[in-house]
């Protein structure tokens, strides 16, 4: 495999691992604008144009930009996090082009009136949908308490009164501002040529406007809290825990990222073992969330109301221990076993590349093989492990539990 990558003159970045010997290729269009790029008054906006995107062009209806897509067998979609906003689609390498040009047109969307209103129930319905289901709002009350007044306690989806509040022309103006050249990458893995590849953004997406890429620099000082939210309706008890750990851009991300497959994998971990395997709980895991400026641990529960407050001591317990005690090596060379497993058999799907390409690009401005990556694991010793604990502790998180109990007694 080959990586290439160039910048057009109106500052989108084209890059590509390509390989010959591959049968399928994947195209991402990546948007660096997400929920922390909103303000509270437009929270929400970020998903809501995502939706918008498919609404339509100056040359296409929104039947057609779906009609399109099915035409040539290309599964696609698009999602928004609180950093990026990505378009993507997995097709044969012989519809390049086809895509290229699809994507560079629907990146350019006409956002009518009427179709913003009809759009906005949408997303209302979406979010209360997500209200009525567990954990029934909250994971973004949990991020909300811990990032305070950062822009990543924002909510993705936003909620019903900024949305009914928003107005098209609101979303005109964070279009004109964040959908932009320099904001945008065009990656694409699998059988592919760059050259023809580079010939194609030119072709389809030069006379896209420049702009600036704005710094996303902001200072933060996190929460250790712990909340309980009555959900009355709920058969089980619901708990969620955050906690400060390095960021996409520490090289101690590896290590953080072994310790919560230590603790929380969904399977042989820790917690597994002392909470699923001995019947205490429905779910428990934990992982790493990765964001440009920090990290953050993160951990789900799910259990019966009476088990909460003992599941919950249990929970204390490991967390308290491994930041006191670390891990054993036979712990450290099973997490790393699973993770290099995990990587390998995503390496070989095109969406596995594709996302690992274009977040090491945009996150971290690099390009990193597979070998890179495992080889990144494999060196995390037992020493980094006890420096990251020492540095990240698990023990102190914020703590959100919600469900049927309207009290939690906290050991």
């Amino acid at each position: 495999m080959q990586f290439f990558e160039t910048t057009l003159s109106n500052g989108l970045r084209v890059i590509a691992e390509s390989n010959p010997l591959a049968h399928s290729t994947a195209v991402c269009f990546y948007v660096e604008t997400g929920a922390r790029d909103e303000t509270p008054e437009v929270s929400g906006v970020s998903h809501f144009l995502e939706h918008m995107v498919f609404k339509g062009t100056p040359k296409r209806t929104a039947d057609d930009v779906n009609r399109e897509f099915d035409e040539f067998g290309a599964y696609y979609n698009a999602a928004t996090s609180d950093e990026s906003t990505y378009y993507y689609a997995f097709i044969l390498p012989e519809h390049l082009e086809r895509t290229i040009e699809l994507w560079s047109d629907i990146l350019r969307p006409s956002l009518r009136d009427e179709d913003f209103e009809t759009e906005k129930q949408v997303i209302l319905e979406e979010i209360r949908m997500y209200a009525d289901q567990p954990p029934f709002g909250a994971d973004d009350y949990c991020k909300a308490l811990f990032f305070r007044d950062h822009p990543l306690a924002g909510s993705v989806l936003g909620t019903e009164s900024t949305i009914k509040q928003l107005t098209a022309e609101q979303m005109r103006d964070y279009f004109q501002h964040h959908y932009t050249p320099a904001r945008t990458t065009l990656a694409v893995t699998g059988k592919v040529d760059f050259d023809e590849l580079v010939t194609l953004a030119n072709r389809y997406c030069a006379d896209w406007t420049p702009g600036t890429l704005p710094s996303r620099e902001a200072t933060f000082q996190t929460a250790t809290k712990f909340e309980t939210l009555a959900q009355p309706s709920s058969h089980q008890q619901y708990l969620l825990q955050m906690s400060l750990a390095p960021g996409g851009q520490d090289s101690r991300r590896y290590a953080a990222d072994i310790i919560t497959n230590i603790m929380g994998n969904d399977s042989g971990s820790r917690l597994f073992w002392d909470l699923i395997d001995t019947g205490s709980a429905e779910t428990v895991q934990m992982w790493l969330g990765e964001f440009l400026d920090c990290g953050t641990y993160n951990l789900y529960l799910s259990c019966s109301p009476e088990m909460l407050e003992e599941n919950l001591s249990m929970i204390q317990r490991h967390l308290a221990q491994v930041d006191r005690e670390g891990v054993s090596e036979e712990e450290l060379e099973l997490a790393k076993n699973r993770i290099c497993s995990r990587m390998v058999l995503s390496s070989e799907r095109p969406r596995g590349r594709i996302f690992s390409l274009v977040e090491n690009w945009t996150l971290r401005s690099e390009y990193r093989t597979l070998r890179d990556e495992l080889e990144s694991y494999r060196q995390v010793s037992i020493t980094e492990i006890a420096d990251v604990l020492q540095a990240f502790p698990l023990s102190h998180p914020t703590t959100v539990t919600i469900g049927p109990l309207e009290k939690v007694e906290v050991a």
